[in-house]
């Protein structure tokens, strides 16, 4: 086995569930490329009736991050479709420009957008300006943004018209 002295425990569970979780959260490590290793309590140091999730030291931050973030839940079983797969999770635009600024206003978008909570995706190149950018946020959460978006411009516009 590995030598342990070099990992660090990025997750650790004593429920009902502790082995599945710990799986899960090994798994989600290992496909972004973190080397992760599951241990339970026939490893020593792990205590008993728990299992555990190590990774090297030099990915604690990196992995603990990931981990952090909680995977969103359906609402009802109607938003999961036969494969378990839940399309309100499916990014989709929110704003889409070509514009010279389109870089410019892609990133304040997706700054106020995730400063209020909803999870965003910058989309285009500043090397291939042509393309445009786009700002992609959870199907789910759409409406929201759009909402949020269209106050922010409003609100913008009466400030800038205001000091003029």
């Amino acid at each position: 086995m590995t030598d342990q002295t070099e990992f660090i425990t990025v997750f650790r569970s004593a429920d009902n569930s502790a082995k599945a979780d710990a799986t899960a959260a090994r798994d989600e490590l290992m496909q972004v490329g973190i080397q992760a290793i599951l241990l339970d309590a026939e490893t020593p140091g792990v205590v008993e009736g728990s299992w555990e999730v190590r990774v090297p030291a030099a990915d604690q931050t990196r992995a603990e991050a990931i981990l952090a973030v909680e995977p969103a839940e359906p609402e009802d079983e109607s938003e999961v479709d036969e494969e378990g797969l839940s399309h309100d999770l499916d990014f989709v635009n929110v704003f889409a420009s070509n514009a010279n600024d389109a870089e410019m206003e892609a990133t304040s978008i997706q700054s106020f957008l995730e400063a209020s909570g909803i999870p965003t995706t910058v989309i285009g190149s500043a090397q291939i300006p042509s393309l445009g950018f786009e700002v992609r946020v959870p199907k789910s959460r759409l409406e929201e943004a759009q909402t949020l978006v269209t106050e922010a411009r409003q609100s913008g516009a009466e400030v800038e018209g205001e000091s003029a």
